[in-house]
């Protein structure tokens, strides 16, 4: 840490002060009733009930992301297909596709279907990219030549890729499937359009249904525990994957060749998985789109709602990468305690899931400054909070890639350290910084919980919109807007995309 700018550190507490407070005040909320009290509402049957299904949903969807990303993953990267740059980027689309608005798509086109295995399904579809993305950079990185070995031991393919290759993208494939677990427990959207009760649609009930927020601030914290736990077990994956980066070149073999039958079954396969994660629900919204006849005024409220959603990603996202700079720099740049400790509590949005980030700034902002309840700021501190990690990890990665020589040169012409980092530094990681902003605006577009929890009353947002006109059976009228969502989905996914193909092409 020696040489970190103090006005750089100062700033970094105070953004680590931010991120934590919230969550201070939710357990503060959560035992204003007494502990025993609180105690009583964790342990109940109910609790106990919404529990056991979220942590079903979970393991449910984390499995079938595990088996289903290993294999696009290894058919992508290191089987010879046809126009493989097309199957790379079908594997990283599915990002485009909110989860909610995968479900309403497919609750518009069969209605009767709701419950576990129908939500497990969607979520699968729409979490994939996340377990098959990290697995594709560890096979880029994988030592071939132990597989090409144990083959000429006389192993046949499937038995040489368990035992050899498998061990080595394990960690990576762990760390996304415990990334999915994360999400998966974190949704609400999804789970409350299938109707499928988990934590949190019981904790968004029990906020929009009682007046004492306590309860659903009780309910709230095994939540926080599960969300946690999957952190904690996210970072030791990653932790213990090989540094495999070294001499990883020489030790890579050209793709497979595989018999035309079964080059047809996996292209097949992939054309199959894209068709339900992407095409699938895409085409549903489009067709329901065309046959709606109801809501004539729909156009002018899609473009209100568009406007509103618009302003407040443009600010969000603003605001948080501003926010993020001082905090990524120091993680690329100084180590220690303390800027491990700051670089910690900023992650804590990544850990939480929406309706519990919003029950948390409810409390606090009642509590700290009541007249600003339902007010923007509240909105604005909440997507804050749950994008800070994707613009400080952007930031990060930037700042990074800056060279040494150019802040050198910058201090030796009589710069000091902060006129250095925004002159030089700043600038330098601009490109990369601006991906981040990107990355923030579409995540914010996308938000539901929170926005419906926080909004300002006669406030509506796409997401809301979409919500709102799912609750009353309007699915004609709900189309246009999954559409529109979807459609904003496509950019980070493709800049995903291209990142992936990039490092795969290596």
């Amino acid at each position: 840490m020696r040489g970190a700018p103090v006005a750089l550190l100062c700033a970094g507490v105070g953004v680590a002060a931010l991120a934590l407070a919230p969550i201070v005040q939710l357990v503060v909320r959560a035992g204003s009733d007494g502990w025993d009290q609180a105690l009583r509402i964790i342990v109940r049957p109910r609790t106990a009930q919404l529990l056991g299904n979220t942590v079903a949903l979970a393991a449910v969807v984390g499995l079938a992301t595990l088996v289903l990303g290993i294999a696009v993953a290894y058919a992508s990267t290191r089987v010879r297909l046809p126009a493989r740059g097309l199957w790379l980027l079908l594997a990283c689309l599915p990002l485009a596709v909110p989860s909610f608005v995968a479900a309403f798509a497919w609750a518009s086109t069969f209605p009767g279907v709701t419950g576990l295995w129908p939500l497990a399904l969607v979520m699968t579809l729409t979490c994939l990219p996340l377990v098959t993305v990290p697995t594709m950079g560890a096979l880029a990185l994988a030592d071939h030549t132990l597989a090409d070995v144990a083959r000429t031991l006389g192993r046949r393919p499937v038995p040489a890729f368990v035992g050899v290759t498998l061990p080595q993208i394990l960690p990576a494939a762990l760390a996304g499937t415990l990334l999915v677990a994360l999400y998966t427990i974190s949704d609400f959207g999804a789970p409350a359009i299938l109707r499928y009760q988990t934590l949190t649609t019981g904790v968004y009930a029990l906020f929009t249904g009682t007046v004492d927020r306590s309860a659903a601030a009780a309910m709230s914290l095994p939540l926080v525990l599960l969300a946690l736990a999957c952190v904690w077990g996210e970072q030791s994956a990653r932790g213990g994957r090989g540094d495999g980066e070294r001499h990883a070149a020489s030790r890579r073999r050209p793709p497979r060749e595989l018999s035309r039958a079964t080059t047809v079954l996996v292209v097949t396969g992939l054309t199959v998985l894209a068709g339900l994660s992407v095409l699938g629900p895409l085409g549903a919204l489009v067709v329901r789109m065309l046959r709606a006849d109801r809501y004539a005024a729909a156009p002018v409220e899609l473009a209100s709602a568009a406007a509103t959603s618009l302003a407040l990603a443009t600010v969000a996202a603003t605001l948080t990468v501003l926010v993020a700079l001082p905090v990524g720099y120091l993680a690329a740049r100084h180590r220690g305690r303390l800027v491990r400790a700051i670089e910690g509590a900023t992650m804590i949005g990544y850990a939480l899931p929406g309706v519990v980030v919003a029950l948390a700034l409810v409390a606090l902002t009642l509590t700290a400054v009541p007249f600003a309840y339902q007010g923007p700021a509240g909105l604005l501190a909440a997507y804050l909070l749950l994008t800070l990690p994707l613009a400080i990890g952007s930031a990060r990665a930037a700042f990074a890639r800056v060279p040494a020589p150019a802040r050198e040169i910058s201090r030796t012409l009589g710069r000091g350290p902060i006129a250095t980092w925004l002159r030089v530094s700043v600038r330098t990681a601009l490109p990369g910084i601006a991906a981040g902003w990107v990355l923030v605006a579409a995540e914010v577009l996308k938000e539901l919980p929170a926005t419906l929890m926080l909004r300002p009353i006669g406030v509506e947002t796409l997401a809301t919109e979409l919500w709102t006109r799912t609750s009353i059976g309007a699915y004609g009228a709900s189309a246009p807007i999954g559409v529109v969502l979807v459609l904003v989905g496509l950019l980070p996914a493709l800049l995903l995309a291209r990142s992936v193909g990039v490092r795969v092409a290596r």
